[in-house]
């Protein structure tokens, strides 16, 4: 049978499944990266095109009986239109909360779910329309397609309305995969290092993006308000680096069975209530100038603030607070949020662990950073 014979292969995506990531355009974002939904319950309605019935119905039953249940906190609806004059005539529309559609033109997200087949072909094809709904960890939870009498939309309702709440999606509390290690500096050290910011002042911080291939800063305080010291001290710094590898390294190697290195960036950080501050969901490694990042450290330098939490939304609203001179030790693919400091400010030591492998992908990445950010030899 000759290649242009032989029938499209679709990816098949099932339950338990993580749900692929991807970046795409969307009625809320151009360039919506989908790994920062996670923390919620997502349906993806792979409906096409709302140029016809099917996908005219989906639409309904979204923005009609299921609306009630799409608050973005619970519960997000994702639309994915194909059909370029979905856009252009108004067929699919943004709804917040809760209602957004992906613009998915070129395919990239129908193929990576099996919607579309696999290797752009270009000759005619046939579209899979279906519903998937995926947990918090956004990993596949139930998969519905759709069916000539619209009873799928039924059965999507009624699938979502009897859904657990979100921090007991898997039966019970899940914890986050996250280290708490007290007593990793002294009070004395919280104390100098607090000082220093308070006698030298903190600068804007901003976080990586990748725009145009280069990893550059940005800055937009909607998602990000915070203010750094940047430590130069050497002798400062080996103290601190002695302080992460005798109390930090070993509970690392005995949990993750990985060995750090290497560390990155020695700033004493400050999240103030008088500036809001804050940090939205992210993860620390999804550009390439940061992708050699393996753990993150939070050692809290002092007490007495309100707000100020670390989240991790994929496993529940629970926020965790280290005691002064403690860390929060995480994977640096984990999703996570700092919450508003409403009182006072938190000061806050933050680097970057990494291993001998990871530095070389660092430096194998300078090609791709931008001008504002300096180029690095392991």
């Amino acid at each position: 049978m000759s290649e242009a014979a032989e029938a499209p292969r679709y990816r098949n995506v099932q339950v338990g499944d993580p749900a692929p990531w991807f970046r795409q355009k969307s009625t809320s974002n151009p360039d919506y990266a989908f790994d920062t939904a996670a923390g919620r319950y997502i349906v993806l309605c792979f409906y096409g095109t709302a140029s016809d019935e099917a996908g005219r119905r989906a639409l309904a039953a979204a923005e009609g009986p299921c609306r009630d249940l799409f608050d973005d906190d619970r519960i997000a609806f994702f639309g994915v239109s194909m059909d370029p004059g979905d856009a252009a005539e108004g067929r699919a529309r943004e709804s917040m909360p809760g209602i957004r559609h992906f613009w998915d033109f070129d395919g990239t997200v129908g193929r990576l779910y099996g919607a579309l087949p696999e290797g752009g072909q270009t000759a005619p094809i046939s579209m899979r329309r279906f519903w998937i709904v995926l947990n918090p960890t956004l990993r596949v939870r139930a998969v519905f397609p759709f069916r000539p009498d619209g009873s799928d939309c039924e059965e999507v309702a009624a699938y979502l309305r009897n859904l657990p709440p979100v921090q007991f999606f898997g039966g019970f509390e899940i914890p986050a995969p996250v280290l708490v290690i007290p007593d990793v500096f002294e009070p004395a050290l919280c104390r100098h290092l607090i000082g220093l910011y308070e006698a030298h002042g903190g600068e804007e911080s901003g976080y990586m993006r990748e725009i145009e291939g280069k990893t550059v800063p940005v800055h937009n305080h909607s998602h990000k308000r915070r203010r750094d010291y940047i430590i130069e001290d050497d002798a400062l710094i080996r103290q601190l680096q002695e302080r992460v590898i005798r109390r930090v390294n070993p509970e690392i190697a005995k949990v993750h069975c990985f060995r750090p290195t290497r560390m990155e960036r020695y700033i004493v950080s400050c999240y103030a209530a008088e500036e809001g501050g804050h940090f939205r969901a992210h993860r620390d490694n999804t550009t390439r100038g940061t992708a050699h990042r393996r753990f993150a450290l939070s050692i809290n330098l002092n007490s007495g603030f309100e707000g100020g939490e670390v989240h991790f939304p994929e496993y529940g609203p629970r926020g965790y607070k280290a005691p002064a001179g403690g860390a929060v030790v995480f994977s640096c693919a984990l999703l996570h949020a700092v919450s508003r400091v409403t009182e006072g400010r938190r000061f806050a030591f933050l680097p970057f662990l990494y291993d001998e492998a990871a530095a070389k992908v660092r430096e194998a990445n300078n090609a791709h950073l931008g001008e504002e950010v300096g180029a690095y030899k392991a």
